[in-house]
């Protein structure tokens, strides 16, 4: 019998400890195909995850806007289980264009984006939209500022922000109260200087989201080849290095919830199973 996942607090929802970060559905090189994919987000559902995070910006092309948020949006409608206990989280602000990536902070196009994410995800109002990454070009208290008016107007439940450092997130609390509940941040063995925003979340009871918690795509190899502490207290469990280092990230403070990219079932499955690994002081002060 499955042990059940331990829950974690977004906003004051209960959500499963390990969420399922579906942007490598969508990335051209990588993305399998839509069947793989749906069934990808049902083995999460049915392991117990129930944050998914997504994104506007997550497409094979700049031609596709929302791709991956039709996806959840499809693979939800089709699952078998309460979809309404999923708290689906998407972003707006970092775009695509013909030759790469660029971002609009504006409080218009912020706007725009939110109102093309309510379309592609099929709902009245978002559960947990973010800012998905801070443009030079705008002042951040003006996009915040607009993440505010989206939460006044009912077209999101909760709000967040990502790729922000210490004082972008006091000032955005400063701004939106207890309409900000995230922050999604890199974070992961080879990517730690994100420590100081755990701790800040941690003060002000917003939750942490690490993306490329494993280290991105195409990374989670070097768990193995650079990290012999993970491998082997892996070894010792008789669980993957992926595992260890979810649960390591979980043990660092009760406001992270790791946030795995995945694009099989069974890699979605291995990561789910984290939630339950209980590992050792002498095993965590070996990992840090």
């Amino acid at each position: 019998m499955q042990e059940p996942m331990r829950t974690r607090t977004i906003g004051g929802r209960q959500v499963g400890a390990i969420g399922l970060g579906a942007m490598p559905m969508s990335v051209a090189g990588h993305m399998p195909d839509e069947a793989q994919s749906i069934r990808t987000i049902h083995a999460a559902l049915d392991a117990g995850i129930t944050l998914i995070d997504t994104a506007d910006a997550y497409t094979p092309s700049h031609e596709d806007v929302g791709h991956n948020e039709r996806l959840v949006a499809k693979a939800l409608s089709t699952w078998g289980g309460d979809a309404a206990a999923v708290l689906v989280a998407t972003k707006g602000g970092h775009i695509r264009l013909p030759d790469g990536w660029d971002v609009d902070g504006r409080p218009s196009y912020l706007k725009e984006a939110c109102d093309r994410s309510l379309k592609a995800l099929g709902v009245d109002s978002i559960g947990l939209y973010q800012h998905h990454r801070p443009d030079p070009k705008v002042p951040y208290e003006e996009t915040i500022g607009a993440l505010k008016e989206l939460h006044d107007a009912g077209k999101i439940q909760m709000a967040g922000i990502s790729n922000a450092g210490p004082g972008q997130i006091r000032l955005a609390h400063s701004i939106l109260g207890e309409r900000l509940v995230s922050v999604q941040n890199e974070y992961s063995p080879r990517f730690r200087s994100s420590e100081p925003e755990i701790d800040v979340c941690a003060e002000l009871g917003l939750a942490f989201l690490p993306w490329s918690p494993l280290g991105g795509i195409g990374r989670t190899g070097e768990l193995r080849e650079r990290n012999a502490a993970f491998t082997e207290i892996a070894a010792a469990h008789g669980v993957s290095p992926q595992q260890v280092c979810l649960a390591w990230e979980l043990a660092r403070s009760p406001v992270v919830i790791p946030i795995p990219g995945a694009s099989r079932p069974e890699t979605i499955a291995d990561s789910a199973a984290a939630a339950t690994l209980e590992l050792s002081e002498e095993e965590l002060a070996r990992l840090r």
